[in-house]
């Protein structure tokens, strides 16, 4: 039997390198991911934002927050595919309390 889906929350970071088409492209790649994996709960895009530190000198992201439920196996491969995608600057998969 599969285990109950869960309800988790990906913050990522896009480099600002990337152009507005690039980025739009990225948002939408991650959402139809977790579309295809699960369900879509919340998108919210914060737009570009200070870093809290320096990352390979740049001082800016532009900042995506996605709540999703997903079951446990998936978060791991939204990670690594997060991992493995160029513009990609920080990503953090937590599970959702609430």
């Amino acid at each position: 039997m599969a285990k109950a889906s869960e309800k988790y929350e990906v913050m990522y970071v896009i480099s600002p390198k990337l152009s507005e088409e690039e980025t739009a492209a990225v948002v939408e790649k991650f959402k139809a991911l977790v579309e295809a994996n699960g369900t879509l709960d919340e998108l919210e895009e914060m737009g570009k934002r200070k870093l809290a530190y320096e990352i390979n000198y740049i001082t800016e992201g532009y900042y995506v927050l996605m709540k999703f439920t997903s079951g446990p196996e998936f978060p791991a491969e939204l990670d690594r595919i997060l991992g493995i995608t160029d513009g990609i600057l920080r990503r953090l998969i937590t599970l959702r309390t609430e």
